[in-house]
C-alpha cells in the first residue's frame, strides 16, 4: 500500500497526487490519501468512478482523514 500525505492541501491538490501515483501499485494494490479538505469525500470518489478505480472507503489514521482506493486497471 502506497499512503499519499495530502494533509493541508486544497482540492484539487489531492485528486491529482491520486492520479499520479495510482501508476506506482499494483492492480488491485491499494493506495491511500491522507487529505483533510472537506472536498476529499466527494472529489476522490468521483475521480474513482470516472477512472474505473474502486473507492474502498474512508477511514481515520490517527487525526487524519484517509480514503482508499484499489486499483483496478
Amino acid at each position: 500500500m502506497i499512503t499519499l500525505d495530502c494533509l493541508g492541501q486544497r482540492c484539487p491538490l489531492p485528486v491529482i497526487a491520486l492520479a499520479r501515483h495510482i501508476g506506482e501499485v499494483e492492480v488491485g494494490g491499494t493506495i491511500r490519501v491522507l487529505a483533510d479538505d472537506p472536498a476529499a469525500a466527494h472529489d476522490i470518489p468521483a475521480w474513482c468512478r470516472l477512472r474505473g478505480q474502486e473507492y474502498a472507503g474512508e477511514h481515520t489514521v490517527g487525526d487524519a482523514p484517509a480514503y482508499d482506493v484499489v486499483r483496478t486497471s
